[in-house]
């Protein structure tokens, strides 16, 4: 059986340790002299109102920058960046603007001949990949002769990890990306992502572990300086290699097992040639979600339930949650902890995504989310229903939706809900390994 070569390296040096990378997986044989090539870096949020915290969150300028180098090297002019951006208002063009210039998309642009492209600005194509899955993608990465897949090293509230495979889902639209969180049990969110590079040109990888994120795909994660790239011309194999570094077994992520089945690959590493640094040494279980509590007294998130907060039933996300309401889900769980006073809530539940059903005995349920209410809104087991009908759900709406249930959630939260960074960028503070440098562009 021929061998698929992954190079980890440690990242020592601005534009050798990349080249490093790229070399030692043999992955200089893709970049051919005269080549069209999308980059598809990740940034999976940004916010205009507060400094972000970016480490093992977005991919860093500084792979970016040493990638592009690399490329010109080697002969290949037509590059283009481009990633589709989530912002809570889905028509927000300003503010992947914004991304892109603060993270030096210009000056690369000036200094190299780049071209950036937001991806949801841009014409998109539908694609059969099998099995009645049928997304949209964008069409400038299709029209490229390579794909260089730039992830970030993180583990993933939902799909455990988001490495090159995962990173794809950026290339689709909002209504794919919505379909990918499918309520079908069988045909889910890991069956759907595990599809997403079958169809799209030549991919090379290259993991950009400088820093990784325990707890993502957000910036409420655990943020680690970690100095490691990961690159292959093979993205399934440079997943599993991501998937172990991440501490876990590749068979135990659904959409890389999708994958291994869809391939006819095994999910063990006899197939891989690992070039570079021994995985048992660097290896590190990084936690990928928000353990929650559920008894008689109420549903909840660990911490809240510590607290002592009863009375209400917020149930664990689920795969069919999708980015929209991912983007506040964390926000209510919070104003809910800032408005408990000491009195139990009166058996109150919340349904999020497009799974989850109502419980017999609620005094009240909220309804959160388009899914939720066109789900439930004739469910004869809900007593009170208070539904958040939008998608994306208006914080307006949600605060409203709460005082109605009883609970005086701060609607000073919402109305500054892009601020929230600020109090996690806070943790990292006056700590030299999370350098600001690495997304910048000098």
């Amino acid at each position: 059986m021929e061998k698929s070569c992954v190079s980890v390296v440690t990242y020592e040096k601005p534009i050798e340790s990349v080249a490093r990378a790229v070399e030692m997986c043999k992955g200089r044989s893709a970049f051919k002299k005269g080549l069209k090539v999308f980059i598809k870096p990740n940034i999976v949020f940004w916010t205009r109102q507060v400094a972000f915290p970016k480490w093992g969150v977005i991919t860093t300028s500084r792979v970016i920058e040493d990638m592009v180098i690399l490329l010109k090297d080697c002969g290949i002019d037509d590059i283009t960046i481009g990633e589709g951006v989530v912002t809570r208002n889905p028509g927000d063009r300003e503010t992947p603007t914004h991304a892109f210039q603060t993270l030096g998309y210009d000056l690369l642009k000036k200094r190299y001949g780049i071209k950036y492209v937001n991806v949801m600005e841009r014409g998109f194509c539908e694609i059969d990949l099998g099995d009645d899955i049928i997304l949209n993608f964008n069409q400038d990465a299709l029209d490229s002769d390579l794909i260089v897949d730039l992830p970030v090293l993180k583990a993933h509230n939902q799909t455990m990890v988001s490495l090159g495979i995962k990173n794809l889902k950026g290339l689709i639209d909002i209504n794919s990306r919505k379909k990918c969180h499918s309520p079908d049990p069988t045909k889910d969110l890991h069956y759907h992502v595990a599809r997403l590079a079958d169809k799209l040109p030549k991919v090379f990888t290259l993991i950009d572990g400088i820093y990784s994120l325990e707890r993502g795909p957000g910036f409420d994660g655990k943020m680690h300086r970690k100095n490691l790239l990961i690159a292959s011309t093979d993205i399934f194999a440079a997943d599993k290699v991501g998937a172990k570094i991440l501490g876990f077994d590749p068979s135990q992520i659904p959409h890389l097992v999708h994958a291994a089945k869809n391939h006819d690959r095994p999910l063990d590493f006899s197939d891989v040639e690992i070039a570079g640094l021994a995985l048992d040494d660097i290896s590190r279980k990084h936690e990928y979600d928000f353990p929650y509590q559920e008894d008689a007294d109420g549903a909840l998130p660990v911490p809240l339930a510590k607290q002592g907060i009863k009375g209400i039933y917020y149930r664990k996300y689920d795969t069919s949650m999708c980015t929209y309401c991912s983007g506040v889900n964390g926000v209510v769980l919070t104003a809910i902890r800032s408005a408990w006073t000491g009195d139990d809530f009166d058996k109150i539940e919340v349904l999020t995504g497009k799974m989850m059903t109502p419980t017999k005995g609620m005094n009240k349920t909220i309804l959160l989310g388009k899914c939720m209410f066109m789900a439930h809104r004739k469910n004869p087991d809900i007593k009170e229903m208070i539904p958040v009908k939008g998608c994306p759900p208006d914080p307006d709406d949600i605060v409203n939706a709460f005082h109605k249930a009883g609970i005086p959630v701060d609607a000073e939260l919402f109305k500054h809900i892009d601020q929230l960074p600020g109090f996690f960028m806070a943790r990292y503070k006056d700590r030299p390994e999370y350098d600001e440098s690495f997304f910048r562009v000098e």
